[in-house]
């Protein structure tokens, strides 16, 4: 008899801990889902975190006709640690006025370039161009002056001095208006010699 109910207690205990099992699953479940929502919330600014109340006075991102607002808040959370995708961004591209030519570093050689700017933000880059064009002008030509007439001789040279240039002017926008926004930097021209 004893034997009994022991053996008719066992089952009880053993529905009652996989009731609790799935309960603790089910609690695990939900609170991975809350977790999920809730960083995806905070992606997108619902804490004031990334919200565009903060960075109101800072240009926005240009979102290409046709692109859901879906895809582009993934796109725009993505962009703001790398580079934004130009299939969801619209690009702007603005060119410089005249040339820039500049004794180059270590000898008689010089390079005379034409310049043309791109950017995925709204109209506040352009008019920081705009505003800015003599700081800018004054940075390019320090850029070149400082490159190697033989490394710009390369594509690889180029390349690099693009990026070099493209540092210098978003260095010289964050300083004055608190954002580079400038995501490439075209040769319209190059001569060298």
């Amino acid at each position: 008899m004893a034997t009994a109910a022991i053996q008719n207690a066992q089952p009880a205990a053993k529905k009652k801990g996989g009731k609790l099992k799935k309960l603790i699953l089910l609690v695990v479940i939900l609170a991975a889902i809350g977790a999920g929502a809730a960083g995806g919330w905070y992606a997108l600014g619902g804490f004031g975190g990334h919200g565009e109340e903060a960075d109101a006075d800072q240009p926005q991102l240009v979102v290409r006709e046709g692109v859901s607002s879906a895809a582009a808040a993934r796109a725009e959370a993505r962009a703001h640690s790398g580079h934004p995708d130009p299939r969801v961004f619209q690009a702007t591209y603005i060119p410089l006025e005249g040339n820039f030519t500049s004794n180059l570093s270590g000898g008689d050689a010089f390079v005379q370039i034409g310049i043309g700017l791109s950017t995925y933000y709204d109209e506040r880059v352009s008019a920081a161009v705009e505003r800015h064009s003599m700081a800018l002008r004054s940075a390019i030509l320090m850029t070149l002056s400082e490159a190697d007439p033989v490394e710009i001789a390369t594509p690889s040279g180029k390349t690099r001095l693009k990026e070099t240039l493209k540092n210098a002017i978003n260095n010289v926008l964050t300083n004055r208006e608190g954002f580079g926004g400038i995501d490439d930097v075209y040769f319209t021209s190059f001569v060298t010699q």
